[in-house]
């Protein structure tokens, strides 16, 4: 491949054409470029309608002109074609036999050069006062995913966490716990921890039900009569205590969140999942007030009668906010100040992506505001990935009722459906049973990533678990297995007349051969779409959008199953061919994991 960027180069050569043939130049950054639909000849396509005002020709004639000219200039057009203002370029069988070598022998094709950047992405996020649940499946499926996206980019990133362990939420469990725990612990019940404390949680707010009924049938909103009951009561005072550092709260808060934390460990194992480092708001918030109170002095803050602190963000378009109670607690923007603060000094990073729910839009644009406030460098450099929320067939999901679709759960059902499903069809006889259960785990992994990822962030998403594992249609099952079809051909491939070194990808791309002919439709068809893989990248990282990778390997995936279904490849009868196409099947294989694993997505050897 004589250019990393094919893009690049063909706006350029366009934009000295244009400047060649009428005189006038143009900024290559304006050239549009864009792959050729599959219904015309060609490879790349640049819309010329926006020279027509400088040729004073008809659009196809300006079309015409442009290609020869291109013809004369780029080595590597074989011919073009004009489709009224569009002009279609063929690249010669020879560059397309180039890229494949060299894509090939790189290793790290498709990866982005070091850009020097440094992102913190901040994903996950959960309370510790109940399970995961299938809305943080979205948020930690998506939240990882981008990362490997950007770090694939070239940028240097690194995945943390916050947990939100303090405040009247995490003390409604400990009151629970008081109330009816009677001493009982995830060991001494054989429940994971964070399912054990959650257990609380629904139990205080049975509780607080039952307890608010009498206001409730005065007609005391509802809000107002739960906080007459006793067991609210209890959950107030277990937080007012715990702000003023009570050694008995403090160890019951410090146990309990412990075995939360041990709950939550095993579900991002299960996921594969992972993080730098955690903070907690516990430390953070103290670091926000401190924060609050530099504003104050500097007078980008306010503090009014009551004793509250606020900022008056109306010149941002926002309003006013508050950021400490008349009592002094902080808000949760306040906790959010500090740990922006800490991050950067941990990490002095150029951005600060935020993976958190699309209702929460408003609050990073107060976030930014404040920052800017105060006067920090690093406030330009937020961004909210906003995401919808997910729906199963059955409703939305309700966390306050315990009825929480929860993750393990869904992770469970996801391997069971992969179980049945491959059972079903009956061709794993002869695996062992360990590795039968590693496939099925894969396989019902990659389906639930598959399946939550290849929907625009952005977008809400009704996940069907019974769709998501089906071996057809855009699916990560589909994708899986195209990749373990290829994998077997290698592996027949090299049983056969390979040699030693064949199935060695830098011993494929010694070995492409030089055709005598042209190649033909769904080889030309499979290569290009490999060749955007680097694009697909970096449009997928400058988009925070994982989703764009995940379309991209269901279309190679499509590409490779027509190229093999309409060519022989084993069977090929000239030798040329056959190790062309195994060539091509190899690299096929290598993208379609690649780009796989960027989703987090694994892929089996065989299935």
């Amino acid at each position: 491949m004589k250019e990393p960027n094919l893009d690049s180069v063909l706006q350029q050569a366009v934009a000295r054409a244009v400047e060649h043939c009428f005189g006038s130049t143009v900024d290559p950054a304006a050239v549009a470029i864009s792959h050729t639909p599959k219904e015309y000849r060609g490879q790349f396509t640049a819309v010329v309608f926006p020279f027509v005002r400088l040729s004073r020709k008809s659009p196809e004639e300006t079309g015409r002109l442009l290609g020869e000219q291109l013809l004369i200039e780029l080595p590597f057009l074989s011919g073009f074609n004009t489709v009224k203002g569009f002009l279609n370029l063929e690249l010669s069988d020879s560059w397309w036999l180039e890229m494949l070598t060299h894509a090939l022998a790189d290793p790290g094709y498709g990866h982005g050069a070091p850009t020097g950047q440094v992102i913190v992405l901040e994903y996950c996020g959960p309370n510790t006062n109940k399970p995961l649940h299938l809305g943080h499946i979205r948020n930690m499926l998506l939240g990882w995913s981008t990362a490997e996206l950007l770090a694939a980019a070239g940028h240097q990133v690194h995945k943390v966490n916050i947990y939100n362990d303090r405040g009247i939420a995490i003390c409604k469990s400990m009151a629970a716990y008081l109330q009816v725990g009677h001493g009982k612990t995830p060991e001494s019940t054989g429940i994971k921890g964070d399912h054990f404390v959650g257990s609380f949680y629904v139990a205080f707010n049975s509780m607080v039900g039952e307890q608010s009924q009498p206001w409730l049938d005065q007609g005391t909103e509802r809000r107002e009569a739960e906080k007459q009951t006793a067991i609210y009561a209890l959950a107030h005072d277990l937080l007012l205590r715990w702000e003023a550092g009570d050694a008995e709260v403090r160890e019951l808060w410090s146990r309990m969140n412990g075995w939360v934390y041990q709950g939550f460990s095993k579900t991002y194992t299960a996921l594969g999942v992972d993080f730098e480092r955690d903070y907690l708001e516990s430390d953070t918030y103290l670091l926000g007030k401190r924060l609050v109170e530099e504003g104050l002095k500097e007078g980008v803050f306010q503090r009014h009668e009551d004793g509250s602190v606020r900022a008056d963000l109306t010149a941002e378009g926002l309003d006013e906010k508050l950021l400490l109670r008349s009592d002094g607690s902080s808000m949760y923007i306040t906790q959010d100040l500090g740990t922006a603060e800490l991050r950067f000094e941990d990490f002095s990073m150029d951005r600060s992506v935020y993976v958190v729910g699309s209702e929460q839009d408003y609050h990073f644009k107060v976030l930014e505001a404040l920052l800017r406030r105060l006067g920090r460098s690093y406030a330009d450099g937020i961004f909210h990935l906003s995401y919808g929320m997910v729906d199963l067939p059955s409703g939305k999901m309700k966390s306050r009722e315990g009825t929480t679709v929860d993750a393990d759960d869904l992770v469970a059902q996801m391997i069971q459906e992969a179980r049945e499903k491959t059972l079903a069809l009956g061709k794993i006889e002869d695996f062992a049973p360990q590795e039968a259960e590693a496939l099925f785990r894969t396989l019902g992994l990659g389906a639930l990533k598959y399946f939550i990822l290849k929907v625009d962030p952005r977008k809400r998403i009704l996940f069907n678990p019974e769709e998501s594992i089906e071996l057809q249609g855009n699916t990560g099952p589909f994708i899986q297995y195209t990749y373990a079809r290829i994998q077997s051909m290698l592996r027949k491939a090299d049983a056969a007349d390979l040699t030693a070194g064949a199935r060695n990808d830098a011993g494929l791309a010694a070995a492409v051969p030089k055709l005598s002919r042209a190649l033909e439709d769904p080889e030309l068809a499979v290569l290009a779409l490999i060749q955007r893989f680097p694009a697909v990248i970096q449009e997928a990282a400058a988009h925070y959008s994982p989703a764009e990778v995940a379309n991209y390997a269901y279309e190679l995936a499509k590409a490779f199953n027509q190229f093999y279904d309409k060519l022989s490849v084993l069977r090929a009868p000239e030798a040329h061919d056959r190790q062309l196409r195994l060539a091509i099947s190899a690299l096929t294989g290598d993208t379609l994991r690649r780009a796989l694993g960027i989703l987090g997505v694994d892929v089996p050897e065989r299935m």
